[in-house]
């Protein structure tokens, strides 16, 4: 299946992109969702968590308590690797099952830390990069999230920068305040036929 992978800074408005191309017919994979539905009441990611963190990371519900948690991974590099050690194979086995279960023409894999994880990008076909300034970023994440500037900039210190962004990319989505959903469309528009060739050609090599 032809898979691009679709990665962009927080705020740069992946999902905005994504939903255009789900409306073409193409399958979303989502990996934020993925991690979100791991680390739900009862998530198959609970258990290890509960072992490695205790009990306290751990919410009434039974999901993780993401605001204790983003606090402890936020300022112990190894705490966060304890917690990437136990979500991201499930993650990846979890994008696995659902690439191979795809049924639109080609695969968007979106993948927020694409750059930072150094393995996303061969196992794509291409990256598409959604980009915006960081200024467009931070006035939309403390809008969206209610977080103050120095929250958001601190966020987006610990993300790949927008010109390693951009030098991954193969494409390259403009979604910048000038950005409307008739321009963001025409450009999904002429991407996705491309897709579509890519990924009928790819088809025929299998």
């Amino acid at each position: 299946m032809f898979a691009v992978g679709l990665t962009g800074g927080i705020g740069s408005g992946k999902s905005t992109v994504a939903d255009c191309f789900a409306a073409r017919g193409v399958t979303i994979v989502d990996t934020d969702l993925i991690a979100h539905r791991i680390t739900a009441p009862h998530g198959v990611a609970m258990a290890q968590i509960a072992a490695e963190f205790g009990p306290e990371f751990v919410a009434p519900d039974g999901s993780m308590d993401r605001a204790r948690m983003r606090t402890l991974v936020f300022g112990d590099e190894a705490a966060r690797k304890r917690l990437e050690a136990i979500t991201h194979p499930l993650i990846r086995s979890e994008t696995e099952r659902e690439t191979r279960e795809a049924s639109g023409p080609y695969v968007i894999v979106v993948v927020p830390l694409l750059v930072e994880s150094g393995t996303w990008k061969t196992r794509v076909d291409r990256v598409l990069t959604v980009d915006c300034s960081v200024e467009t970023q931070i006035a939309r994440v403390m809008r969206r999230n209610g977080f103050t500037r120095e929250q958001v900039l601190a966020i987006i210190a610990r993300q790949a920068t927008r010109e390693a962004r951009l030098a991954a990319a193969d494409n390259v989505v403009v979604n910048d305040n000038e950005a409307t959903l008739e321009t963001l469309a025409h450009d999904v528009d002429a991407l996705h036929q491309t897709y579509l060739k890519l990924a009928a050609a790819k088809a025929s090599q299998a």
